[in-house]
C-alpha cells in the first residue's frame, strides 16, 4: 500500500487527498418538500453528488406512488451543499488557542503581576488603599526604583514609568474632583 503511493504522480496524489478530505457528511444534497396532498411536508438529506441532487435520488421512500411523483418532485425544492470540515476544525482550534491565551494572560494580570509588583515596590506600598492614601502618591517614587534596576530592558522602564505617570494623574484628578470638588474641563 506504502509503495503504491509512491508511486502515483503528483495529480493523482492530489486527487487522493482531495478524497480524503472531503468526509462523506462534507457533501450533501437536501431537499425541502411542503405539504402535498394528504403527505406532510418533510426534509431529506442524502449523501449524493451534484448531478444526482434531485428529489427521485434524495427522497427516499417515496411517500407518493405512481402519477403522483412528478408532481410530488416539482414541488420539492433541492439544494447542493459542500462544506470544508477541515476548515471549520482549524477555525475553532485557533479560536480556542485565542481564548486559551488570553486567560493565561488574566490569570497572569491577576496572580503574578501583584507578586512581581510586591518585590519590586515592597510589600506596604501595595497594601495601601487609594481610599486611605490622602495626599500621599504610594507609586511616587516607582520611577526611582525602576531606573536603579539594571536588570529590567528599557522598554519595560517606559512602560512602568508610563504607568505611573498615568496613576499619579489619576490620583490628582481624584483629588480634584473629591476633596476640592472641582470638575476638570
Amino acid at each position: 500500500m506504502l509503495s503504491n503511493l509512491f508511486s502515483l504522480s503528483m495529480p493523482n496524489v492530489w486527487t487522493l487527498l482531495l478524497k480524503l478530505s472531503l468526509n462523506s457528511e462534507d457533501i450533501r444534497c437536501k431537499c425541502i418538500c411542503p405539504p402535498y396532498r394528504e403527505v406532510e411536508g418533510q426534509i431529506y438529506k442524502q449523501n449524493v453528488s451534484l448531478k444526482d441532487c434531485n428529489c427521485l435520488h434524495v427522497v427516499d421512500p417515496m411517500p407518493v406512488d405512481g402519477r403522483d411523483v412528478e408532481a410530488y418532485c416539482l414541488r420539492c425544492e433541492c439544494k447542493y451543499e459542500e462544506r470544508s470540515s477541515g476548515t471549520i476544525k482549524f477555525t475553532i482550534i485557533m479560536y480556542l488557542s485565542i481564548l486559551g491565551l488570553l486567560l493565561l494572560y488574566m490569570v497572569y494580570l491577576t496572580l503574578l503581576e501583584p507578586i512581581l509588583k510586591r518585590r519590586l515596590f515592597g510589600h506596604s506600598q501595595l497594601i495601601q488603599n487609594y481610599d486611605d492614601v490622602g495626599d500621599q502618591q504610594p507609586f511616587a517614587n516607582a520611577h526611582n526604583v525602576l531606573s536603579r534596576s539594571h536588570s529590567r530592558p528599557n522598554m519595560l522602564n517606559k512602560v512602568e514609568h508610563a504607568q505611573q505617570r498615568w496613576r499619579r494623574q489619576v490620583q490628582e484628578q481624584r483629588k480634584s474632583v473629591f476633596d476640592r470638588h472641582v470638575v476638570l474641563s
